[in-house]
């Protein structure tokens, strides 16, 4: 594989200063080795084959990673990716919580970049749960049946946006909490609006 150039406008998320920045600097140039695209995706290094995203580099409090965009996809032979939340579908990390651990897998990584290339290039799509497929919380549903025009407003959004409110809904622990986000989205839903429009 051919090594690619760095992308300037990316530079900025490597040199500022956070706990992860020898690990994104590590796995910057792995993703580089491998011949890919870097640019910047959702504020973070996106490393893409044409138009396709093949691997991402993210950070959270706990740990870095890699996020394999097809992952799902993948046989993943060291057993190493992982779903970040059940609602993810198909995007899969691989999690870093020091330099040392990258360098010793970064074979293994290259081997990843390599079958995710793959597996873009083959045109394989996952099969993907319908929105209807998840649960919707109980404070959602009580006002969908309290509301025949809120009802009819999420329904007529498409699959992606009654996913995402409905994933945004769940993610509140506390029932209270539920409540106040479906309040606050119930004008955007009859508008028929996404969350992030």
């Amino acid at each position: 594989m051919a090594k690619s150039e760095m992308n300037p406008k990316v530079d900025w998320f490597f040199n500022k200063d956070t706990k992860w920045q020898e690990e994104y600097s590590k796995l910057r140039i792995i993703a580089l080795n491998c011949g890919l695209t870097e640019q910047l995706k959702w504020g973070n290094p996106c490393y893409t084959l044409g138009d396709k995203n093949i691997v991402l580099i993210h950070g959270f409090k706990e740990y870095c990673a890699y996020l394999f965009f097809k992952g799902a996809l993948m046989k993943d032979e060291s057993g190493i990716l992982i779903q970040q939340t059940p609602n993810v579908q198909v995007p899969r990390q691989v999690r870093f919580a020091s330099v040392k651990e990258i360098t010793k897998l970064a074979p293994t990584l290259k081997a990843y970049i390599k079958e995710a290339i793959e597996v873009e290039k083959s045109g394989v799509k996952a099969t993907l749960k319908k929105a209807s497929e998840y649960a919707i919380p109980e404070e959602f549903q009580n006002k969908l049946d309290e509301n025949p025009a809120l009802k009819k407003a999420f329904y007529a959004l498409t699959p992606g946006r009654q996913r995402g409110y409905i994933f945004y809904f769940s993610q509140a622990k506390l029932a209270k909490t539920r409540e106040e986000r479906v309040e606050k989205y119930m004008q955007q839903i009859l508008m028929g609006k996404g969350i992030d429009d």
